[in-house]
């Protein structure tokens, strides 16, 4: 800790730098990095390698070499190349590699060299092949853009939502750029490029010459120019050795440095961090790196081998043969606290806490200087920031331990921050291992977010570290442990050394019930992967019926798709895989299939009877079913034909097909329709009135209304109505028509099978007090009394109730009573009822 500061190297005066290593490279290349195509993803991603790719032999031993590596040098993957010449590499967001062919063909390749897919960029850059090509990121995904041997930019912003847009052509561009990069600007992306000392823009519609405010006209022609890692600024190198500075828009200038190199830099990257007061730019040539500000001093490190910068979100990566650094600005916590002769509250707590473990009284001298000026739970703070920054366990420690021991003398600090920071460089201690290699810093985790993080492990099938940090932060199961588990279950059912059962009693065991797992999903890996029995038995763990099924029928396993739908309950789910049987088999298989399933027949008739009607009729004649046949074509006579002679033929086979089941009364029920329709037909022609689909008791009721008698009478003979019904339709019909003389008549012809006190109900119905007395004369002694209460008659039915000495009768004329207006009824049936109670 001493000399903790020996490795700053100040910048101006509002800034240090510091480079210092990350790994020693187990790679042990034999090549030098100038000889390979080299691409590396950002956030301590992977490194690809391809090598002797300038070779133009064709033979076998010639093919270049396909390598990835973890940051630290371990091989991951290689494969030989044999595919077409490769112009650049590049990393996705999600770390896949593509690999830039010069047909314009671009493939993608995981992180452990196994081809994904590919796509091109187009015929115009098929035709004039590739000559220069970058990956970049931005709020839309991955992007690629390629200038062609025409001098053509072409680009997509979105490599997974391929629209390909062809650039603006430059005026007068007869050679290819000195150097272009790609930029992104509210949400649009734009390509600048240099042809000497003049700068081009290209947008989506047009080619604009833009200026750098402020850059000397002196300054030569561009042959460099970097873009930082958020687009927001931008670098030009000229050919006099002068850096420009300034945004990405060019409308402001940061700085201007003057160097005495006038080669064109073999890389020339940002190195900034957020919040950070100087703004950096690294160049690097062969054998030397430059770090330039908006200052006039500058860093200079000398280089022993060839070296590849990566830009990061807080500095860059430097590595080569041998080692892997980090050059970075120092954070302002760390500045505040390692300064030489630092009086900063967090530099003071470092010491107090030094001086503690040594059991000296400087520490509490230390602590009442930093209590005095009030400043302890800032100190607090500023050791906790400076351990999240520091990449060496041991200064991280000694930076918490100096948190820790502040916190014990104030009464009210917050312990969320120390928990949090101590949680999260565990885990960066964890994942920056030699062997694991991903050398996140603090701030780049903080970036990244925990869940992108366990993806990038996940797809380093790094399984047992995933899971180990998703307990130690205690993650949701579903965000965590079951989702890796899912993934290494995918991965696992690809391990074609080990037997279908094997593979899947391991993957049962292992994840058993665990919360958010689905079988389904795994099963369908393994189907993909040519192994269908391991799908299938893999299924038989998923408890959801709805997720089983659709991959039996992606599989053809319709048998048993049918079973598994049956099984669940789920009427959806049956008739799923019934249409798809439907679509599947021909129509005699299809059938002699649903015959061996009762409920799918069941249900598919169910449908039929809404959809298919003919495919219905089919079902019953190959079942011998004359009942349902007979009632489908009873039901088709009604829904289905308009005409009466179509519906008449429909009825007509209807009466075969239940004479056929043997059910005589449909049969027979059938005929009379067929017979009313006919007749109902002969009425509404000779009437010109609508009869036909009218009920029989509608259609006498109608003729009745109209006066037609003789037609009435003729139905209610030939269709045999009983005679109480037709009594009652007909004195109903005749009183609606107040017909009363014709009513009177009727009542007159025989001796009425309904009785006379309908008559009267009817009459009073239509308030014809008049006619209801001349029935209620003829009604028989039993229901006189009710006669008589249905006129208001209640003294006549008071003296009917006392002939007959019925005490209920009494009852009820006395319920029809009121004291104001019928008191000596009352009093009649009190009398009579006291006389019945003396006797």
């Amino acid at each position: 800790m001493a000399c903790y500061t020996a490795n700053w190297d100040p910048l101006g005066e509002e800034a240090f730098y510091r480079k210092f290593e990350l790994y020693s490279m187990a790679w042990n290349l034999k090549e030098d990095l100038r000889d390979c195509l080299v691409a590396a993803a950002p956030y301590g991603g992977p490194i690809a390698l391809l090598k002797n790719n300038f070779r133009k032999e064709k033979s076998p031993a010639s093919r270049p070499l396909l390598e990835i590596y973890s940051a630290s040098g371990v091989p991951l993957a290689s494969v030989l190349w044999k595919s077409g010449q490769v112009v650049q590499l590049g990393w996705t967001a999600s770390e896949d590699l593509l690999c830039i062919q010069e047909d314009g063909t671009v493939l993608i390749y995981n992180l452990f060299c196994e081809f994904k897919r590919h796509f091109s960029m187009g015929n115009e850059v098929l035709q004039n092949h590739v000559r220069e090509a970058k990956v970049f990121h931005t709020e839309y995904g991955t992007g690629v853009a390629i200038l062609t041997g025409a001098h053509r930019f072409s680009l997509t912003t979105n490599i997974d939502d391929l629209k390909l847009r062809r650039m603006p052509e430059v005026p007068g561009l007869q050679k290819l750029p000195s150097c272009w990069a790609v930029l992104s600007q509210d949400r649009v992306t734009i390509i600048l490029l240099a042809v000497g000392q003049d700068l081009y823009l290209l947008d989506n519609t047009s080619c604009s010459v833009v200026t750098p405010p402020g850059i000397s006209p002196h300054a030569g022609a561009y042959v460099q120019m970097a873009v930082s890692f958020n687009y927001y600024y931008l670098a030009l190198f000229t050919d006099t050795g002068s850096i420009w500075m300034g945004t990405s828009s060019l409308k402001e200038k940061l700085g201007e440095f003057s160097c005495d190199f006038r080669a064109p830099p073999r890389q020339m990257v940002w190195c900034t961090r957020p919040r950070s007061k100087q703004r950096a730019v690294v160049v690097a040539w062969d054998r030397r790196l430059l770090v330039a500000g908006n200052s006039k001093e500058c860093i200079q490190f000398v280089l022993d081998e060839d070296s590849y910068l990566v830009p990061e979100l807080d500095g860059v990566r430097i590595f080569s043969r041998t080692t892997h650094e980090f050059l970075h600005e120092i954070p302002e916590a760390s500045e505040e606290i390692f300064k030489i002769a630092s009086m900063a509250p967090g530099a003071l707590l470092l010491e107090a806490q030094r001086e503690y473990e040594k059991q000296s009284q400087k520490a509490d001298e230390y602590l009442r200087e930093i209590k005095d000026q009030n400043l302890l739970a800032e100190a607090v703070r500023q050791c906790i920031e400076a351990a999240g920054y520091e990449h060496e366990p041991e200064t991280q420690k000694s930076l918490l331990r100096a948190a820790s021991f502040g916190k014990c003398f104030l009464d009210k600090f917050p312990p969320e921050s120390f928990v949090r920071t101590c949680r999260d460089l565990r885990v960066l201690n964890a994942i920056r291992d030699y062997q694991i290699g991903i050398p996140l810093t603090f701030a780049q985790y903080k970036q990244l977010t925990i869940e992108v993080l366990l993806d990038r492990l996940v797809l380093r099938r790094l399984y047992p570290l995933a899971i180990k940090i998703c307990e130690y932060l205690r993650l949701s199961e579903f965000q965590g442990v079951s989702r890796i588990l899912a993934h290494w279950a995918c991965y696992k059912v690809q391990q074609k050394d080990k037997s279908d059962e094997e593979v899947a009693h391991a993957i049962n065991q292992k994840l058993g019930d665990t919360p958010g797992i689905s079988y389904s999903e795994i099963a369908a890996r393994a189907y993909d992967c040519g192994r269908t029995e391991l799908a299938i038995k893999l299924l038989e763990y998923e408890p959801r019926s709805g997720e089983q099924v659709p991959l039996l029928l992606k599989m053809k396993k319709s048998q048993l798709a049918l079973n598994k739908a049956i099984e669940s309950g789920d009427t959806d789910l049956v008739y799923t895989v019934v249409l798809h049987l439907k679509n599947e088999l021909n129509r005699g298989t299809f059938f002699m299939t649903l015959q061996k399933q009762p409920v799918a027949l069941s249900l598919y008739r169910q449908f039929c009877k809404h959809q298919e009607l003919e495919t219905l009729k089919d079902l019953y004649n190959q079942d011998d079913d004359h009942q349902e046949l007979g009632n489908f074509h009873v039901h088709s006579s009604y829904s289905s034909e308009k005409r009466i002679e179509g519906r008449v033929a429909a009825l007509q086979n209807a009466v075969d097909e239940y004479y056929k089941a043997k059910n005589e009364f449909a049969a027979k029920a059938t005929e009379d329709q067929i017979k009313l329709l006919r007749m109902q037909r002969r009425l509404q022609d000779e009437l010109d009135k609508p009869y036909v689909d009218y009920s029989l008791h509608d259609t006498v009721y109608g003729l009745i209304l109209d006066g037609n008698h003789k037609r009435a009478e003729q139905l209610y003979r030939d269709f045999r109505i009983p005679d109480k019904r037709f009594w009652w339709l007909k004195i109903s019909a005749l009183a609606e028509r107040e017909d009363w003389e014709e009513m009177e008549k009727f009542s007159k012809s025989k001796k009425s099978p309904i009785g006379y006190l309908p008559f009267v109900e009817i009459c009073m119905k239509h308030h014809n007090r008049h006619e209801a007395k001349k029935y209620a004369a003829r009604v028989t002694p039993e229901q006189r009394v009710k006669a008589h209460i249905l006129m208001r008659e209640l003294d006549q039915a008071a003296d009917a109730a006392i002939e007959h000495k019925n005490e209920n009768e009494m009852n009820l004329v006395l319920s029809k009573c009121t004291a104001a207006t019928d008191s000596s009824v009352v009093e009649k049936i009190n009398r009579a009822k006291a006389q019945i109670l003396k006797k």
